[in-house]
């Protein structure tokens, strides 16, 4: 059953909501920027495409359009950043941290200094743009980076969340994004704070803890709903920090089930699932399945088509479950 806590919409199952994780960050961005004369924002010849033409509209002064040159706006935003500003830069994900991740590294994360990266248009529901526009493997470029926070919203009202909370952080941080309109499943009561997952399903007594991160999440939560109609108890933990990971509630699901599904619209090498493998292996080995890309690259089809292709829909997510279950 749902989570009464994570005060998810009244109307979840009828999704009537649709935005992008993108718009969510479009909003608050300017948010921010208002509560924060620090906050600027920089593009890369990008600036509709990322919705950072709203901070653009309400803030000129402090909106720089460097041009088709993501590593030059990575070193800018470090000396911005390094001079007082808290700058965001935008870009689509294979290019920003795709294209310019050694700027990153080198001017970014060694420096400390609170750029926050937007990678926007991120997993595979860039739809016909092709393998070329989907960043599978920006998790894991990002993670791996010391110092660096990473952040995977799950909808547009936690992208908005999100994107204000990175400004006060005083650190780099990796925020990602994607293009396609999808349910929106929180409210502005729904509890957000960076390095702490939120369990959205909770059955009485589960058999599978089912963490997700990013908008696959809504796939999630109907696997959950479809397999307590077959008597198949889970718990959905929302996993939209991916680095702090929060392992006090991981552990605990774990424990509880003794069985886990990890769920992500990237890689299966180095993103959600390899981080919590990385946190259970240490503190409660247990039995896990990984729904996400397994070791292919994208190509050109609708978000829905692409979705059930490479098996991240709510139909392979409880299959996955019932394997997992098995092997207990």
């Amino acid at each position: 059953m749902i989570n009464p806590d994570a005060h998810l919409r009244p109307d979840l199952w009828e999704a009537k909501a649709k935005a992008s994780t993108r718009e969510g960050f479009g909003k608050g961005v300017v948010e921010a920027g208002k509560l924060d004369g620090r906050v600027v924002v920089l593009t890369a010849d990008l600036s509709e495409s990322t919705n950072a033409h709203l901070f653009q509209k309400e803030f000129p002064e402090r909106f720089i359009q460097v041009g088709v040159a993501e590593q030059n706006m990575a070193t800018v935003a470090a000396g911005m950043a390094n001079y007082g500003k808290i700058p965001f830069i935008t870009s689509y994900a294979v290019f920003s941290p795709g294209r310019n991740w050694e700027q990153i590294r080198t001017t970014i994360a060694i420096n400390n200094v609170p750029v926050k990266v937007c990678g926007m248009h991120a997993g595979l529901q860039t739809g016909p743009d092709g393998a070329t526009h989907q960043a599978l493997e920006d998790l894991a470029l990002m993670r791996s980076l010391p110092r660096f926070i990473v952040i995977s919203p799950c909808d547009a009202e936690e992208g908005r969340k999100a994107t204000i909370e990175a400004a006060k952080t005083g650190t780099p941080v990796y925020l990602r994004f994607a293009r396609e309109k999808m349910p929106v499943m929180t409210t502005a009561e729904t509890p957000f704070s960076i390095g702490k997952a939120e369990v959205f399903w909770e059955g009485k007594k589960p058999q599978v803890a089912i963490f997700a991160t990013g908008s696959v999440l809504w796939n999630a939560l109907v696997a959950a709903r479809d397999l307590e109609k077959e008597g198949i108890e889970s718990v959905v933990v929302n996993v939209h920090t991916l680095k702090p990971l929060d392992k006090e509630t991981i552990v605990n699901a774990a424990s509880k089930t003794g069985a886990v599904v990890t769920v992500e619209e990237h890689q299966i090498q180095g993103g959600l699932g390899g981080a919590i493998a990385e946190l259970l292996a240490k503190e409660y080995p247990t039995h896990m399945e990984f729904v996400g890309v397994q070791d292919r690259y994208g190509q050109s089809g609708t978000a829905n088509e692409l979705i059930e292709h490479y098996g991240l829909g709510a139909g392979h997510i409880a299959q996955a479950a019932k394997k997992v279950i098995a092997r207990k």
